[in-house]
């Protein structure tokens, strides 16, 4: 993964353009973007040396807090600028991204080489069904609304009752697989656990890359509507599409990797676990962030979103049942995936 982080020149580059220059938006935001996927990747790998000091207790922990920590600096930033429709449609596009998209490539590339992928079934299937806990809390604040619109002005209270659940489910999640059951539903360990890093320099390393990814966030969010209007693109397309991608490239290369190696339980673990992340923890704290900035930011979605969600979960969770897994249903995930990006789309 090491040419990945070649794309950190993007970091100085977007800086001049955005903040010297003073180019058009689109250069702005293409650039910003690109920088900010090595430095994720850069964030992610202090994550990785840090927990190797910490223990598997508190490095899981820290792997699940940061591992989303890009998406969620370009989400509070957007939600800053008033940006709720970006917000929420990359909450939708990080779910449905992991789940198909992301997992869908590990299981193609890794099929290729293995005729058959074996992984935890039990560790699987409880992710998946914590998926379909998120599904949940997005069906329901969209089917009050739509059954009892003059309910409308009680969409805040209700999302911010669902966001408190959903945190506690988080850390009841976390408490199960870190903690009473981490035997049971553990992926399989990586070769090399040693830590190749002091606790200084990981820690160092972090703080650099997360400044650095609230930097270029900033870029990327300033130069969002004028870009998305140049390039014809809506803000749902850039919110579900783009926005996850740009955050997220990291998982995606890792969870690649993983796949090809064989170590299917850790692609699936990256893939469903960061989904599980953004629907039972950033997105609530979004919920409650939006508050503290005078934002409305709530849990009720479109029609499409939630359905999207839903057949997403569907499908992921019928993969995970058996334990086992091929280069087709790959493929099929990556082809669900493309349908909903085209519906996205022209939405």
């Amino acid at each position: 993964m090491r040419y990945v982080y070649w794309l950190l020149l993007f970091v100085p580059l977007a800086a001049g353009l955005g903040w010297w220059l003073h180019v058009p938006a689109t250069w702005v935001f293409v650039t910003a973007a690109l920088a900010i996927v090595p430095l994720s990747g850069v964030l992610g790998k202090a994550t990785e040396e840090l927990a190797a000091h910490t223990g598997a207790t508190l490095g899981g922990l820290l792997n699940a807090t940061l591992g989303n920590a890009a998406e969620l600096i370009i989400t509070v930033l957007a939600l800053r600028a008033g940006l709720t429709e970006l917000v929420k449609a990359s909450i939708t596009g990080s779910i449905i991204g992991n789940l198909l998209l992301v997992l869908g490539g590990a299981l193609f590339a890794g099929g290729l080489k293995r005729r058959t992928l074996h992984f935890n079934q039990q560790a699987a299937g409880v992710a998946a069904s914590m998926m379909m806990l998120s599904v949940t809390a997005l069906v329901i604040p969209a089917v009050l609304l739509l059954t009892h619109p003059h309910h409308a002005e009680a969409r805040q209270q209700l999302s911010l009752a669902v966001a408190g659940v959903l945190i506690v489910s988080y850390a009841a999640s976390l408490l199960f697989t870190l903690g009473t059951h981490a035997a049971a539903v553990g992926a399989t360990a990586p070769e090399d656990e040693s830590a190749q890093w002091s606790v200084k320099h990981a820690v160092l390393v972090l703080v650099l890359a997360t400044v650095g990814i609230a930097l270029m966030s900033e870029l990327l969010v300033g130069a969002t509507e004028a870009a998305a209007r140049a390039i014809g693109l809506t803000q749902m397309f850039v919110g579900i599409i783009v926005v996850p991608i740009v955050g997220n490239a990291a998982e995606h290369a890792s969870a690649l990797w993983m796949a090809l190696r064989g170590k299917v339980d850790l692609a699936f673990a990256i893939a469903i676990g960061s989904s599980t992340q953004v629907a039972l923890f950033v997105a609530p704290v979004l919920v409650f962030v939006a508050v503290l900035l005078g934002r409305e930011m709530d849990f009720v979605f479109t029609p499409l979103e939630v359905v999207a969600v839903a057949a997403a979960a569907g499908i992921v969770n019928v993969i995970a049942r058996d334990g086992e897994s091929n280069w087709f249903e790959g493929a099929q995930l990556l082809a669900v995936y493309l349908i909903l990006a085209a519906a996205f789309f022209f939405y």
